[in-house]
């Protein structure tokens, strides 16, 4: 099959096919005589040539260029039986009527594979002489123009009598962008931006081979273009995200490869007062000293501490440093002794002389903190047992615990002492006391304390507190016919006295009862006499068993020698005497 007609081929030409029977452009055949084409314009005459008609349609034997007979099938691909061959009709002769359909038969085969023999008629298909089963109109009669409906596609014709395709309707101007279908920049439509294909000059190719944007331009229309404000966009978004992807792509390799910002140098001269919180670690202290402008980051703090032997030593307290400070400057300069401006409590300690440094400390008047302490102590965080005992002349000795405090001006008072009351408290919850006291043949909590304060206020050095716990216990039981659990402690009569004095009357100490008075009064004081430290405390939880019940400074300051009986304890007298020359 070709584009004009029924080729040489040897496919058969379909009887559905829509060019069946049309036997030139036009919708004309050619016949003895002028036909009228689609638009009823007579077509021109060609000389007249015998044509063999077509035979009845369906048959097996069908005579058509060059009598050939080709075998014919139906929609399916299923052959048709052959019928009888219709001898062509003259010009001006009616049509025969139809012949009737035959039966259904076998169909045959030749040895080539041909079909023989008659085929059933397609009940469906049209007359030969009307391809579209519309009307039986003879050939050289006017004929219905089957792409006359306006829903109908044009007739098929030749190249040489095709006609352009019509422009299309220009479209409604809006002052909306039309986007990238309508009015396109050169640009991005292929054209130079001046509403020229190229610089190939080719103006004259067809207009379905031209750019689309010169064929929009040709008809005089104004080319719309891209604004240039939505590019400006465009590259502004992109660019944006490179700056970010780039901003965040450093600091990530900052964070996990770089080295943390830090200050050069030993400070610029600018001093300034640090407090590191109590518990403190390595971040908790940077972050303190970067808010502070000692340091640049809290990771160069830390990565120089961890460099520094020494810089998991770093205690709470107040330093004194400088601003913009590297951070291994400012590490070594907390780990000495020059930096610190701690108020340091010693152990067994006074709470008069604590007040009094507190005072000093915060530069308040001499005896303010006292007064708060006598009027406040309820409100300071003291322990439940360590309320409402009678006779105590200060309810907070033995809970200002000695250690290292972060005291500096411009605090308050109270504010002190509740850091000091609340670190005992939590080293005596953290030993027990509560549930050790009663083991020790103590009444509570409070007595404990009140012992590690005298074991800390006769013990000379730390050797000594272990064995001074033990004479305290033995003088406190009741079997003890020794000293008739009387403790006989000058420590305890000093403390009574505001005083630190080794030489003291017989007769004066015999005739003062007050409570606090050992020599007079059996058992322990009302109350705690000083504070003691670690050691002491440790010492009162877990004194000696070797039976000691007296003791003697026999140097009068720093050598203490104990004895199990008055006899050793008479030797040990004499001792002390001698060393002084009398």
């Amino acid at each position: 099959m070709t584009e004009y007609g029924r080729g040489q081929g040897s496919e058969p030409w379909h009887p559905d096919d829509p060019l069946y029977g049309d036997g030139g452009w036009g919708g004309q055949q050619a016949a003895p005589q002028a036909q009228q084409s689609y638009g009823g314009r007579p077509q021109q005459q060609y000389p007249q040539q015998p044509q063999q008609q077509y035979g009845d349609w369906g048959t097996g034997d069908q005579h058509g260029y060059g009598d050939q007979a080709y075998p014919q099938y139906d929609e399916y691909g299923r052959p048709y039986a052959p019928q009888q061959i219709q001898h062509p009709q003259q010009p001006g002769h009616q049509q025969q009527p139809p012949q009737q359909h035959q039966q259904p038969q076998q169909p045959q085969y030749d040895q080539n594979g041909w079909p023989t023999g008659s085929y059933p008629q397609d009940p469906y298909a049209g007359g030969p002489q009307d391809p579209y089963a519309q009307q039986p109109a003879p050939y050289g009669g006017e004929q219905s123009d089957y792409y006359g409906t306006p829903e109908a596609y044009p007739p098929p014709e030749p190249p040489g009598r095709r006609r352009p395709e019509p422009e299309p309707e220009p479209e409604p101007q809006t002052d909306w962008d039309p986007g990238p279908d309508q009015g396109e920049h050169a640009f991005f439509a292929g054209g130079d931006g001046d509403g020229r294909d190229g610089d190939d000059g080719r103006d004259g190719e067809p207009g379905d081979r031209r750019g689309r944007g010169e064929r929009r331009g040709s008809g005089g229309r104004e080319k719309k273009r891209r604004s240039g404000l939505a590019c400006l966009v465009v590259v502004a978004v992109f660019g944006g995200g490179l700056t970010g992807v780039g901003y965040f792509g450093y600091q990530f390799y900052q964070d996990r490869f770089g080295s943390a910002p830090d200050f050069a140098g030993s400070g610029n001269g600018q001093q300034v007062t640090v407090t590191i919180p109590k518990g403190s670690g390595g971040y908790a202290i940077g972050q303190v000293l970067k808010k502070m402008g000692v340091v640049k980051s809290v990771d160069a703090f830390v990565a120089a501490q961890a460099a520094n032997p020494d810089g998991k030593s770093i205690q709470d307290g107040v330093y004194t440093l400088q601003k913009e400070m590297s951070a291994a400057s400012a590490v070594e300069l907390m780990l000495s002794p020059k930096s610190r401006d701690n108020l340091i409590i010693a152990e067994g300690k006074r709470n008069a002389a604590v007040y009094e440094l507190i005072d000093a400390r915060l530069e308040v008047a001499k005896g303010t903190t006292a007064k708060v302490a006598e009027t406040r102590w309820k409100s300071l965080g003291l322990p439940d047992w360590a309320v409402n005992h009678p006779d105590v002349k200060d309810p907070l000795e033995g809970f200002l615990f000695p250690s290292s405090y972060a005291v500096a001006k411009g605090q308050k008072p109270e504010d002190v002492l509740k850091q000091m009351v609340a670190r005992a408290t939590e080293k005596y919850e953290a030993l027990g006391f509560e549930t050790k006291a009663e083991s020790l043949g103590l009444e509570g909590p409070w007595e404990l304390v009140t012992v590690a304060s005298l074991v800390q206020a006769e013990g000379k050095t730390h050797d000594d507190f272990r064995k001074m716990s033990e004479v305290i216990y033995n003088r406190l039981k009741p079997t003890n016919t020794e000293t008739n659990q009387k403790l006989q402690f000058d420590s305890s009569f000093n403390y009574l006295k505001g005083q630190s004095e080794i030489d003291i009357s017989e007769s004066e100490i015999n005739s003062n009862t007050d409570p606090y008075n050992t020599y007079t009064n059996k058992g322990l004081p009302p109350g705690p006499i000083g504070n003691p430290g670690d050691d002491a405390i440790k010492a009162a939880l877990n004194p000696t068993s070797d039976g000691w019940i007296y003791f003697v400074a026999t140097d009068g300051m720093d050598k203490t020698e104990f004895a199990r009986n008055i006899e050793e304890h008479q030797k040990l007298v004499d001792k002390f005497n001698a060393s002084r020359g009398d």
